[in-house]
């Protein structure tokens, strides 16, 4: 019997959270069973329990791959030297989630969007949302420091306050793109600095 590879594992494993992925934007996590997962997989009902013991494994992964929209801005913080804007973050960010979204075969933000409520509900997908979300208000964290250091905001601004304020703008836009269909990355940016967001 020919040997298994890793790269043979780690494409089986794509498979299965693609299918999942597909399961899930159509029908969100508690109307996805493991038994359309297996179908939309093409894969035996043994070959995807190879790889993942439950239901619960796979939204853990899918999590893990859907909630890091926005990965890269996290990967790659801003040069300090010369930081963007707030609203050139929400510009930057949002350019990114849409790119993202549209360059794949399921549009990641649907994913993003159930595995939010999941995370109310799950302590394990919770887990992985407070790392991942962590993470990039650190990064806006250090954006707005070096702002708040350079003298373009205000000597009292609360910078922890201010990047967790800046954050919250991306869960509504990608809601809005969602459900209204009406919301541009520039436009949205153009807002923030009407309300006064430099």
């Amino acid at each position: 019997m020919p040997r298994v590879t890793e790269q043979h594992r780690a494409a089986r494993k794509e498979q299965i959270l693609d299918a999942t992925m597909r399961c899930v934007a159509r029908e969100g996590f508690h109307k996805t069973s493991m038994a359309q997962i297996i179908e939309e997989s093409g894969l035996s009902a043994g070959a995807v329990y190879v790889y993942f013991r439950s239901k619960r494994d796979i939204i853990a992964a899918i999590a893990e791959r859907a909630i890091s929209t926005i990965q890269p801005m996290v990967d790659s913080p801003p040069q300090l030297a010369d930081p963007p804007s707030p609203s050139e973050i929400i510009e930057m960010i949002t350019t990114a989630v849409v790119e993202h979204a549209q360059s794949l075969e399921v549009d990641v933000t649907r994913v993003a969007v159930a595995i939010w409520g999941e995370a109310l509900r799950d302590e394990s997908i919770r887990e992985i949302a407070v790392e991942v979300f962590g993470r990039i208000r650190t990064v806006l964290a250090a954006s707005i420091q070096a702002q708040k250091d350079r003298g373009t905001l205000a000597p009292s601004t609360d910078v922890n306050n201010a990047a967790k304020t800046l954050f919250s703008l991306m869960p509504g836009f990608i809601l809005q793109r969602l459900i209204l269909n009406d919301v541009a990355p520039a436009s949205y940016a153009a807002g923030a600095r009407a309300l006064g967001i430099p």
